[in-house]
């Protein structure tokens, strides 16, 4: 059996107290890192912590080099070579096309102490290129399952890949799901990071308007957003002008998109809930500054799940009251009874609405929630999370 062991985040003062962006001694800057990725950018939630994380490391002085999707972004400054498959939408070919990677991945990152695939799917170039070098495999989510659902051999090659490595998990949800996916994987938790500063111009002033909900993220499956709905009808009874905006991609599963659309007009609900689909940053912004509630009841479906639950971590930076499920990553991105609210899965029809209506009747709890939402954000920058990562290396190294 393989040691599982968890890095727990420093406390402000630790960081404060720490040489870890201030020193080269062995925090980091001594190392060099080579770094798997996709595309750099705000795409998708792989690119977006890719992307968040590079700028981390970078700002902290790690030599990094980056092999990264052909469609990424470049960053200036930063080592960083756009040349593997793009992972969404997912080329033809992929497996077989970042195979074809190998020889110019290694000579790449030849000079690299650490290996490090920020998205699960490269797993197998990682494993390639890695030789006796720390290979590293951040886990996000429902893609730590690879090895389950992928056919063969490349099921076989996913299983070698992630067991030849120390898989970096964004919760500790998550964490459990890959050890019991695999038996006697080495698993470390770091939780994900927010850019607190997004959101900092955001304040809510006394509630003026008719309550308002809302839901951000892509309308699929293991979001929830057709729970919300189904909770709306009860929430109406006891605040008849509440609205719920569901801010996100409509395109991601459109057979679900169509089961939410048919459930709101079977609830007659046309007036009260609304999918709004993708808006650009500014108006996304608007819609956090006038919102009461956040509300993300994550569902586990079938093999999927939600690794973490970045949004609920947004949302409590913009200083809303939060509320999402347990059995899921949220559980590390909301603090029950602090932050917001968790409900269960499997109560989800009675406890979803309840929790909605406590915090809607309830200003001064939603106002408390949401001002210790947004000191755990500002808590839990990117910053705080590439330090964490420099002690994953440094152990890894020294293993």
């Amino acid at each position: 059996m393989r040691t599982n062991y968890a890095i727990e985040p420093p406390s402000r003062q630790e960081l404060q107290d720490s040489e870890i962006f201030e020193s080269d001694h062995l925090h980091g800057k001594d190392l060099h890192i080579g770094l798997i990725t996709p595309d750099l950018s705000m795409r998708h939630g792989w690119a977006q912590y890719s992307l968040s994380l590079v700028k981390s490391l970078h700002k902290a002085g790690v030599r990094i080099t980056v092999v990264s999707a052909w469609n990424s972004s470049i960053l200036e400054d930063v080592d960083i070579h756009p040349i593997l498959p793009a992972l969404v939408r997912r080329e033809k070919g992929f497996r077989l096309k970042q195979l074809a990677q190998i020889s110019n991945v290694r000579r790449l990152l030849r000079d690299c102490d650490v290996i490090h695939v920020l998205a699960e799917p490269y797993a197998l170039l990682g494993a390639a290129v890695a030789g006796k070098r720390p290979l590293l495999i951040t886990g996000h989510g429902s893609f730590v399952r690879m090895a389950e659902h992928e056919r063969w051999p490349f099921s076989v090659f996913y299983r070698r890949a992630f067991m030849q490595s120390t898989m970096v998990c964004v919760s500790h949800y998550t964490a459990k799901v890959a050890q019991q996916a695999l038996s006697g994987l080495r698993t470390v938790v770091v939780n994900n990071g927010v850019d607190a500063a997004r959101f900092a111009s955001i304040e809510h002033s006394q509630n003026t308007h008719e309550p308002m909900l809302l839901a951000v993220g892509a309308v699929k499956g293991r979001k929830g957003q057709l729970e919300l709905v189904r909770a709306m009808p009860k929430v109406l009874e006891k605040f008849p002008d509440a609205a719920c905006m569901i801010v996100g991609s409509l395109d991601n599963e459109p057979d679900y998109v169509r089961q939410v659309q048919d459930m709101i007009a079977a609830k007659s609900l046309g007036n009260q809930v609304h999918l709004i689909g993708r808006v650009p940053e500014e108006t996304l912004l608007d819609y956090y500054r006038r919102a009461d509630v956040f509300v993300m009841p994550s569902m586990n479906d079938g093999w999927k799940f939600e690794g973490y639950g970045l949004v609920h971590l947004e949302a409590s930076a913009a200083g809303l009251p939060v509320i999402g499920t347990t059995d899921c990553g949220a559980e590390d991105a909301i603090d029950d009874g602090v932050t917001g609210l968790l409900v269960s899965q499997s109560q989800v029809a009675e406890e979803l609405p309840a929790a909605i209506i406590r915090l809607l009747g309830d200003p001064e709890l939603a106002a408390r929630m949401g001002a210790a939402g947004r000191l755990k954000a500002q808590q839990r920058t990117w910053d705080v999370v590439a330090g964490e990562m420099l002690a994953v290396y440094n152990q890894a190294v020294q293993n």
